[in-house]
């Protein structure tokens, strides 16, 4: 069974930080395109970063860079979404998931793209 497990969503006030994992079952992140979403109530769901296979290339859109950092645990077979100084537009429910596929940066902001997708964790950015 494929599964995509993310956590460490939760409550932080502007400027803290926050870790997000999404652990994998059923297939190996090392050889997959990974992606964390965000969905913010009433808005559409919008790609955050992206960590591709084979050279480990990341990609985050202009609002995060610099603030968020994408890494992989091959041995853990886990994806992570480093966040800091986290502002309150950043709040939403996270999601990640996963191409069995090396995507071309395009292809990498397309919900369709992806095959696996995990549960969302809460995100929420408040003083």
């Amino acid at each position: 069974d494929v599964q995509l497990q993310a956590s460490g969503g939760g409550l932080v006030q502007p400027g803290g930080s926050l870790r997000l994992s999404c652990a994998a079952s059923g297939f190996t992140v090392r050889d997959s395109t990974i992606g964390w979403f965000r969905q913010a109530p009433g808005k559409e769901r919008e790609g955050v970063s992206f960590l591709r296979n084979r050279d480990s290339s990341a990609v985050n859109r202009d609002s995060v860079k610099g603030r968020f950092t994408i890494s992989r645990d091959n041995a853990k077979n886990t994806v992570y979404l480093q966040m800091n100084s986290l502002r309150p537009e950043d709040t939403a429910v996270y999601f990640c998931a996963a191409s069995k596929i090396r995507l071309t940066t395009s292809s990498l902001w397309t919900i369709n793209s992806y095959d696996y997708w995990g549960q969302g964790t809460l995100v929420t950015v408040s003083s």
